[in-house]
């Protein structure tokens, strides 16, 4: 009752988080009949391909016995042990084949749906992976009943095909029994080939359906209430206290920052004690003048401080600087309206610089 109430509150689509969350400890969404197609289509790959030449050359082989038997010596265990282990190798070179086909079709059925990447939570020991309840749980609930109908659907319909395709193929069965045995054998690879096509195309239709409902699935289990939600975003945002601290932190940073640089600024713009504003421009390195610090009261009055005990001009034009304080920021270049006012005062720094006599502006 409590386990329906809990997922009956989860009303809220998962998060990006929730969903990164579950991707990283390997919850991932599979559908199980992927594989399957996967493991079919490895059949009928070797059917095609490989079945022909591998039964024909294990036929010649066996075929020895029936022709040549006194070449085959039974009379110690020895012997019958080296026939044995014959017989048994000529066999695993025609089934090599599928078994590597059937890994491949495995893995690339696995890739096909995710990615693989290293879990090491799914591999630790877990209590409720041997708990009775929780299993009983897994048998019988939404999701057991789901593979229990998979199951059931797949029995009926692939069975049903192949129980038709098998009355089809007895006319042509009973006439190839009076062909040669390779012609026989064809027939045979031909008829397998079209069941196996025939529960290919099930398996497919089977497979998109399981697809569907497992991302489905996935979805539904990740669902979350809106009191998860709101804890995820605060834990995400962070504490306000902490954001402030951390913001305010920042501002020190930046404005220690933009103490630092006002020596290297090449004239500043003072509106006498409420704002200052310190500009860089070299001709060779930029083509408009860029704002390196920018302050108001205490901070105008420290930048302009810095500025004098370092020999940068200041400039005291009281609209100009409150302004531009208001319009620029720190590390831009300045807006195209004050390039011809911050042109002339810079006009006068390198004309300044030109006569190292002349006062410095003020």
């Amino acid at each position: 009752m409590s386990e329906n109430a809990d997922k009956d509150s989860k009303t809220e689509e998962a998060t990006e988080k929730k969903i990164q969350d579950s991707l990283d400890k390997g919850q991932v969404p599979v559908a199980k009949e992927i594989s399957s197609v996967a493991s079919f289509l490895a059949i009928l790959t070797f059917f095609m391909f490989f079945v022909q030449d591998s039964v024909l050359e294990l036929g010649a082989f066996l075929s020895i016995f029936l022709e040549r038997p006194d070449e085959w010596s039974l009379a110690t265990q020895p012997d019958a042990v080296n026939l044995y282990r014959l017989v048994i190798m000529e066999i695993a070179k025609v089934l090599v084949a599928l078994l590597v086909l059937m890994m491949l079709a495995g893995i690339v059925a696995s890739v096909i749906q995710n990615m693989p990447r290293m879990v090491l939570d799914r591999i630790q020991p877990k209590l409720s992976r041997i708990s009775i309840k929780q299993g009983w749980g897994r048998l019988f609930g939404q999701q057991g009943w789901v593979e229990f109908g998979k199951s059931l659907g797949k029995i009926f319909i692939v069975g049903g095909f192949v129980v038709f395709a098998m009355r089809e193929a007895q006319t042509r069965l009973l006439d190839g029994m009076l062909t040669p045995p390779d012609v026989f054998a064809g027939t045979i690879r031909q008829i397998a080939i079209e069941i196996v096509v025939t529960i290919v195309v099930i398996m497919v239709v089977v497979a998109a359906a399981d697809l569907l409902w497992s991302r489905f699935h996935w979805r539904q289990e990740l669902r979350m209430t809106r009191q998860e939600v709101k804890d995820e975003l605060k834990q995400t945002d962070g504490d306000p206290i902490v954001k402030s601290r951390l913001r305010s932190m920042q501002r020190d940073r930046a404005r220690q920052r933009m103490i630092t640089a006002v020596p290297s600024a090449t004239l500043v713009i003072a509106n006498p004690t409420h704002f200052a504003i310190a500009l860089r421009y070299a001709r060779e390195e930029m083509a408009a003048p860029v704002v390196v610090a920018k302050g108001q009261d205490l901070i105008a009055l420290k930048i302009r401080e810095i500025a004098e005990e370092n020999g940068v001009p200041v400039f005291e034009n009281v609209d100009l600087a409150r302004s531009m304080y208001k319009q620029v920021s720190v590390d831009k270049v300045i807006p195209p309206e004050f390039y011809q006012a911050v042109a002339e005062l810079v006009r006068i720094v390198y004309g300044a610089k030109a006569q190292p006599s002349a006062g410095r502006p003020k």
